[in-house]
């Protein structure tokens, strides 16, 4: 394996690992929304370098795209109910 895509993969599981437990622990929902957004959006990369294009246009459309919209207007309206 080349050293450049080994240091890429080792890279992007650490940031994946990160973003992913930044936000499970987020206090503000709308910042924990982001990140899971964005964790999505990641998770889409991870399965385009596994080389399965359909997951990984499936994840960023349904997983960061459609879910990430449907839990910002649900965190928008708890936040306006506190």
């Amino acid at each position: 394996m080349n050293p450049l895509l080994l240091g890429f993969d080792i890279l992007l599981s650490t940031t994946l690992l990160g973003l992913a437990l930044a936000a499970l622990t987020s206090r503000e929902p709308r910042r924990g929304v982001i990140l899971f957004i964005a964790f999505g959006l990641l998770l889409a990369l991870v399965w385009a370098r596994l080389r399965a294009p359909d997951l990984a246009l499936a994840e960023a459309a349904i997983g960061a795209g459609l879910a990430g919209a449907l839990m910002l207007s649900a965190a928008r309206r708890a936040v306006r109910r506190r």
